[in-house]
């Protein structure tokens, strides 16, 4: 054989076992990702499962309260409209009768006045 068949035949056989290796080492770092992957999925599946065992009573007790804030608002509204409601009927009451005296005074003071003024001349 000659010498370049000889470096050639080296070379090839050194390109093999370096594929090889490099195979091999890539297939390693896989197995590994693999496992990682296969541990992580379980601690979210573990995760989410804790979560919602938590998470549900909180929610219930969240809606219970918002419930009872609701029907609070209602209350509130309610009772705001009867005192807006008996103040109207208050202050349209009032100003009648301010009305009525206003125009009272207003009729007597005019009266004394022309007395008066018939007085003077």
């Amino acid at each position: 054989m000659e010498y370049s068949q000889i470096a050639l035949n080296n070379g090839l056989t050194f390109l093999a076992w370096a594929t090889g290796f490099v195979v091999l080492v890539v297939g390693g770092f896989l197995v590994k990702l693999l496992i990682d992957l296969s541990a992580l999925s379980k601690n979210v599946n573990e995760t989410s499962i804790l979560i919602n065992t938590e998470l549900k009573p909180t929610l219930q007790e969240i809606n219970e309260t918002l419930h009872s804030v609701n029907e609070l608002i209602r209350n509130t509204d309610k009772n705001v409209d009867s005192f807006k409601n008996a103040v109207e009927k208050t202050l349209g009451k009032t100003k009648m009768l301010s009305d009525s005296l206003f125009g009272g005074l207003m009729k007597g003071f005019v009266t004394v006045m022309g007395l008066f003024s018939k007085n003077k001349r």
